[in-house]
């Protein structure tokens, strides 16, 4: 499994953010709360929490969020198939639910909604999925892009679906596979 997945209980630590500007799916805001990745949002985001969410700009030295810049950039040459974070992601106990599967969707491979929905014992829930899955709050570091639709297409992706077209494609290049 990707990183350490905490239950996302609220935590009395001052949210911080930083800015990466020039990622290959363009700006990410990543924010952090104590020792917590808790988002990864990319620019025009559906389900953007707004700006006030970000809290505070974070020091220079902020270990957190540093580290999680410094994994995003390896993910993105190709240097790193698995984030090591601790992340705290906040929502509903379904949403967490989902979002814990899909941290075991392996680098390189998809799986769809209705695979999902099975996994999480409501196999006609594959709808319910696709929700909470449109609302991870740590997008690329939660693989929320490695979800497609029942016929292998490619489908609701917050980010838009030429950037989950790209996500895929860099793992599918770095990994060696042909998804699509």
């Amino acid at each position: 499994m990707t990183g350490q997945f905490l239950s996302g209980a609220a935590s009395p630590a001052v949210r911080r953010h930083v800015v990466m500007e020039s990622t290959p799916v363009g700006r990410l805001v990543l924010v952090a709360r104590g020792a917590e990745l808790v988002g990864v949002w990319m620019e025009d985001q559906r389900h953007h929490p707004g700006v006030l969410a970000y809290g505070e700009p974070a020091p220079a030295d902020d270990e957190v969020l540093t580290a999680a810049a410094t994994q995003l950039e390896e993910y993105f040459a190709g240097r790193r198939t698995e984030f090591d974070l601790t992340l705290a992601p906040e929502g509903t106990a379904f949403q967490q639910r989902v979002w814990a599967e899909l941290l075991r969707i392996p680098y390189g491979e998809t799986t769809t909604y209705g695979e999902l929905a099975r996994r999480l014992g409501h196999p006609n829930g594959s709808r319910a999925v696709g929700l909470a899955n449109g609302r991870n709050p740590l997008g690329i570091v939660v693989p929320c892009h490695r979800v497609v639709g029942a016929g292998g297409d490619l489908t609701g992706y917050g980010g838009g679906l030429p950037r989950k077209r790209l996500l895929l494609d860099l793992e599918a290049q770095v990994a060696g596979l042909r998804l699509f």
